[in-house]
């Protein structure tokens, strides 16, 4: 098991760095840089900026030099320092910008993963259980509804509903007197009072989808003649369910962390913004239309991160769950 996961790890190694290149080159592929969105925004303004000012704050933040050079002096900070560079726009380090976020965005993607899993697996065994009964079609229904259904126009129509005919606060994580307050038993009550909306909101997409997986798989697992030998046997029908079908339906299951995570990180940044939630979401976008490019590849390289951390899981947790996978 040991030699499994490292291995595993490894692998994750020239991944990393090949995301690391990929995501540097499209954050330089529009046209100009970070000082000359700048430029163009005061000129918008009616201001000017000298040619000798640009030069200048070019060459501090080390623009005049060719891609690769600039990607290197920022790999070679993060891999000797831990220094992921300077945000352009807001003049300050990217790890002092990014942390409190962080914190925030990782809770929300972990609490989502427990939703949708919680509800996914029960709703999915029912669906394929009860195949083409009432509960099977309103699954269906309501899976290929979020499927199509827009994270952003979901969370639109909650707030409005929510605060139009139920007089409840909604968008931010906190009411406003504990934004800045340290943590307590009613600074939690508050969170959870505001992050159940968001993590419904995120989470419904990836739902829809794990339910429509767990239920096909299901549905397979159902048809094979082990099924019929063991229902021969006398073995009680949610006896028989738990013990064999459900537990080898839920390999495909397992296997879609390794995009889940990335798909909830992704599918919360449109969300953060229209709810005004302080996690990296709205971060990100902002750096990318101004070309931050430092904070940017940071947030992406996050990401990244999260997609290698989520394969990385699903292969240990299909290992444990299939010994014949890990002796492949």
């Amino acid at each position: 098991m040991l030699r499994f996961m490292a291995r595993r790890l490894l692998y994750a190694i020239p991944t990393l760095i090949a995301v690391s290149i990929l995501a540097f080159i499209i954050i330089q592929l529009p046209p100009g840089d970070y000082l000359s969105t700048l430029m163009a925004d005061w000129a918008s303004q009616g201001g000017a900026v000298e040619e000798g000012t640009m030069a200048a704050m070019r060459d501090r933040y080390g623009l005049d030099q060719p891609i690769y050079v600039q990607y290197f002096k920022w790999v070679s900070g993060i891999v000797t320092r831990g220094d992921f560079g300077i945000s352009f726009e807001f003049n300050r380090p990217v790890t002092e910008l990014i942390w409190g976020r962080l914190g925030y965005s990782f809770l929300l993607a972990f609490l989502t993963l427990i939703f949708v899993w919680a509800l996914a697996v029960p709703i999915g065994i029912i669906s394929a259980v009860r195949q083409y009964s009432i509960v099977d079609y309103l699954a269906t229904f309501f899976a290929f509804f979020f499927l199509a259904l827009p994270n952003f126009v979901l969370a639109l129509a909650a707030m409005y509903v929510l605060a139009a005919f139920f007089d409840q606060s909604v968008g931010g994580l906190f009411s406003p007197h504990y934004i800045d307050a340290p943590w307590s038993w009613g600074k939690f009550l508050d969170f959870a009072n505001h992050a159940w909306l968001p993590i419904v909101v995120i989470g419904t997409g990836a739902l829809a989808s794990m339910v429509r997986i767990m239920r096909a798989n299901l549905l397979d697992e159902l048809s094979k003649p082990y099924v019929t030998t063991a229902r021969a046997k006398g073995l009680s029908e949610f006896e028989l369910l738990m013990r064999y079908p459900v537990r080898l339906a839920l390999n495909p299951l397992i296997s879609t962390l390794g995009w889940i995570l990335p798909t909830v990180i992704s599918g919360e940044i449109l969300v953060s913004v229209v709810m005004s939630l302080p996690t990296t979401g709205p971060l990100l976008l902002r750096s990318l239309l101004s070309q931050d490019m430092y904070l940017a590849g940071t947030l992406i390289m996050l990401i990244s991160v999260l997609t290698i951390i989520g394969t990385i899981l699903s292969d240990i947790l299909l290992a444990i769950a299939d010994p014949r996978i890990r002796l492949e």
